[in-house]
């Protein structure tokens, strides 16, 4: 077996939280480890008695004499940017909780989500590197989270229209075929805004709840039906609903500041929120492993769809993930994605992994029969 270069992080280095750094402490030392964002004020003792050298400090609070020591023994200490409405060395995924910090007390402004979207906008096009560094550190971190999170998950996305409003037939049915897939044993996976993809995230969450509870859940939020023209109102009706029913089932979204406008919806239990678009679509439909569900759409939605038609065109991941379209007479006369991607698709791998269907219900039958077929052609 080959030995690892000096510096060489080992699969499982990296230290999230005090307890993780107390374990390696115990365990006699720190080098090479690398240490995201954990508040080390309380533990100079520790930092002082430990082997650090090659250990890497990401955005961890430590006193001087702790600082001045690890760095003398060759670790790299990146420490924390002062005035930052959010951490770009987080270690791990965002909550509803985290993001609408605050909401009860001050309304949607006052949350850390808010402060983030101003920070954003007043940032992103002014040309300073210090800034663009900070958006892609801070997004490679939630990457990083967020592959960590997903190991060893079936996901299934789930993508559509924002403006599907609470308490329509639509919105009812979305959140039905949410919680059928979670029921399932997939991990939903959602843009993580309003809409269609809050329906999604909702069904996931009622997933470990009996029946009755979903259709309580939609009339209740269907009496604040858009995020227009309160954030603050459309938030605090989904915190009810979950403070009603507590204890939901768990399930992802895959948000963008670059959207600031759509905030993120309260009900998915880890939130992977960037500031690159791009970076966040192409992450949300690779991670997609059991393929994705394509609920009528606009331009974001048509997006998606040739988003992931790509890589499964030439098969750049592998082989081709299940797709499957729901609503034939909008994707094949309002916005007609489906002849185009059967034309792309025809000959090629792809052309058994994709299906258009009717209706909500219909889907996760034919996501069943795709995902078969793509078992038998990697048998």
């Amino acid at each position: 077996m080959d030995t690892p270069e000096a510096g060489t992080p080992s699969p499982d280095n990296e230290i999230e939280s005090l307890t993780e750094f107390d374990a390696a402490v115990a365990a006699g030392s720190l080098a090479g480890r690398r240490v995201q964002s954990v508040d080390l004020t309380d533990r100079s003792a520790a930092l002082l008695a430990t082997d650090t050298s090659g250990a890497v400090f990401l955005g961890c609070r430590m006193e001087p004499a702790a600082a001045e020591k690890v760095r003398a023994e060759g670790a790299f200490v990146f420490p924390p940017v002062p005035g930052l409405p959010f951490d770009p060395y987080r270690g791990l995924l965002y909550t509803p909780d985290a993001l609408y910090d605050g909401l009860a007390q001050g309304g949607y402004e006052a949350t850390p989500d808010a402060h983030a979207y101003r920070w954003f906008c007043r940032t992103r096009s002014d040309g300073d590197v210090f800034s663009s560094m900070l958006r892609a550190l801070h997004d490679d971190a939630v990457s990083d989270a967020l592959d960590e999170l997903l190991v060893g998950t079936r996901v299934v996305g789930v993508m559509g229209g924002h403006v599907t409003p609470r308490g329509s037939a639509s919105y009812a049915a979305a959140a039905r075929l949410g919680r059928t897939l979670a029921r399932s044993g997939l991990t939903v996976a959602t843009g993580g805004g309003p809409g269609a993809m809050e329906a999604a995230n909702l069904g996931a969450y009622a997933a470990p709840h009996p029946d009755a509870m979903l259709d309580k859940a939609c009339e209740l939020l269907g009496t604040v039906p858009s995020f227009t023209p309160s954030v603050t109102d459309w938030a605090m009706a989904a915190f009810a609903v979950r403070e009603q029913w507590p204890r939901g089932g768990g399930s992802v979204a895959i948000p963008t500041w670059f959207y600031g406008h759509e905030p993120p919806n309260p009900f998915a239990g880890h939130i992977a929120k960037y500031f690159a678009n791009a970076l966040r679509e192409d992450g949300l439909l690779a991670r997609s492993t059991a393929g994705v569900i394509f609920l009528p759409g606009a331009a974001g939605t048509v997006q998606e769809i040739f988003d992931s038609t790509t890589p499964n065109y030439y098969g750049s991941r592998g082989e081709p993930s299940p797709m499957v379209l729901v609503g034939r007479d909008h994707w094949t006369r309002e916005l007609p994605a489906w002849p185009l991607l059967r034309a792309l698709a025809a000959g090629r791998p792809m052309e058994s992994r994709i299906a258009l269907v009717d209706t909500v219900e219909e889907a996760p039958e034919a996501l069943a029969r795709l995902s078969s077929a793509q078992g038998a052609a990697d048998g």
